[in-house]
């Protein structure tokens, strides 16, 4: 694991972010994700991935469940990230909005100021079937703000999309400092924002999309539309549509809506017409993104650019009548900060039979508390708090030089069985990890692997009563 700062602040940084929406209709999660995570491309690895799910089951026994754990989403992606060295770096939830956002460890000591949001819509503001979720942070000193939201359904209702989204953006986060939502330096929007295509009957839209004469729509897609009236929607910038609408489709299947819809007055319902109802959005602050009104900036104000590389539709899945969409982009940025906040590393060999020790410095303005600590995690640890032991760094000081500190763990917290782990700082003030070490061994406790063995010996030395008298057929 290279220090992800070692190329200066001058240098400039491409990173690459996968972002996936995907209203899933209260399923479960699909047996694989490898296709819709790209996790087979040849192409360079992914150094984020941000997942939107709306309507991710909240029924009370559901949501009251997953209060007190990980829900079943959040553990699948941990499950299928995690091994490949993403920690989930940040969640938040509202009844059925999930905001996701995983990380290479690399990064991590260069990710700060992480705050998350939600803002209800439903029902006056009192609900939260419909809103929005957010999480913004400081990408190695860029400000970076994801915003997940479920609009209001159905065709006659444009305006209150408009009026919702409106709502959301004007939300502020809690702490000092902070940038409202739209002075972020990048600001993703995307979700179920449930635009459709107005005018055209469906027979028109469902020919057009069978042809992919996906350009016909466009026109009358209500976001399009929008954006061409409605002023702060107008530096939102969407890459093409050249994809198949993604809703409303026949569950397993990429048939569209072949059901008639039963009201609650008891006739049948139209079926849907095809929209693309789910979208990934992005704003870059003070560039105007129009090409009629191109302004040239100097090198030193060009710190931070996006590109989408990839803006699709998954067709494969078929949990819910919305297809998965996602973005895949490279973010090129100048980072302001060059160098972490504290190196850390272990001292000498590790063991379960010793008492071990951690060395780490911090740069002269690091604002430590009492409250901070070190924890020792498996490689491919979950989350922040998916740490196999800690220690204090103030409690458990042994020795302490202007240039570096010491820290002890105690054998007993440590693995009997050993393996690979790796050291984070936890910085409470900041809160958020600061410093990560090297991946590193851990040895196995020779002396209880030896005590084991002998009395497996044993065991196998005295044989029980009744298989002696089973010899005997």
């Amino acid at each position: 694991m290279e220090p992800a700062g070692s190329e200066g602040r001058g240098a400039v940084r491409e990173l690459r972010l996968h972002l996936v929406t995907w209203n899933v209709g209260t399923a479960s999660p699909p047996p694989d994700v490898t296709s819709l995570l790209q996790l087979n491309s040849l192409g360079p690895t992914m150094d984020m991935y941000v997942i939107g799910l709306q309507e991710v089951n909240s029924r009370i026994t559901n949501f009251l469940s997953d209060l007190a754990f990980d829900d079943p989403w959040s553990i699948f992606f941990m499950t299928v990230l995690s091994p490949l060295g993403y920690i989930k770096l940040s969640s938040v939830r509202m009844q059925g909005l999930l905001l996701l956002v995983f990380v290479k460890h690399v990064h991590l000591p260069f990710i700060r100021d992480i705050h998350t949001h939600y803002t209800r819509t439903g029902l006056y503001g009192y609900w939260g079937n419909k809103g929005g979720v957010t999480v913004r942070m400081s990408l190695y000193g860029h400000t970076i703000c994801f915003m997940n939201c479920h609009l209001p359904a159905h065709m006659e209702n444009t305006e209150q999309r408009l009026d919702d989204f409106e709502k959301i953006l004007e939300m502020q986060f809690e702490g000092e400092n902070i940038p409202s939502t739209l002075d972020h330096d990048v600001l993703f929007w995307f979700g179920d924002l449930n635009f459709r295509i107005a005018d055209y009957g469906i027979h028109f839209v469902r020919e057009s999309i069978n042809n992919k004469r996906y350009n016909l729509l466009w026109e009358k897609d209500q976001l399009n539309m929008a954006k061409k009236k409605e002023a702060f929607l107008q530096e939102f910038i969407e890459g093409p549509l050249q994809f198949k609408p993604t809703y409303k489709f026949d569950l397993y299947s990429d048939v569209y809506d072949t059901r008639e819809q039963k009201s609650l007055f008891w006739f049948n319902e139209k079926k849907r017409k095809p929209a693309w109802t789910d979208r990934i959005l992005w704003r870059v602050k003070n560039l105007c993104q129009h090409a009629s009104k191109e302004v040239e900036f100097s090198e030193e104000e060009q710190t931070i650019s996006v590109t989408l590389n990839n803006y699709i539709s998954h067709m494969s899945y078929g949990i819910s009548d919305h297809k998965p969409v996602t973005g895949t982009f490279g973010l090129e940025l100048k980072p302001l900060l060059s160098d972490p906040l504290i190196i850390l590393s272990p001292e000498g060999d590790w063991s379960a039979e010793h008492d071990v020790l951690i060395s780490y410095s911090a740069v002269p303005e690091f604002p430590s508390s009492a409250w901070d600590w070190i924890g020792l995690f498996k490689v491919a640890f979950r989350h922040v708090n998916d740490y196999v032991t800690y220690a204090w760094v103030e409690d458990d000081e042994i020795s302490s030089n202007k240039d570096s500190k010491q820290v002890y763990m105690s054998a007993a917290e440590i693995p009997d069985m050993g393996g690979e782990f790796l050291l984070c700082y936890y910085s409470n003030n900041l809160q958020s990890i600061v410093g990560i070490s090297q991946p590193f061994q851990i040895q196995p406790n020779r002396t209880l692997i030896e005590k084991d063995l002998t009395q497996e010996e044993n065991s196998w030395m005295q044989k029980p009563d009744n298989l002696e008298s089973l010899d005997e057929f």
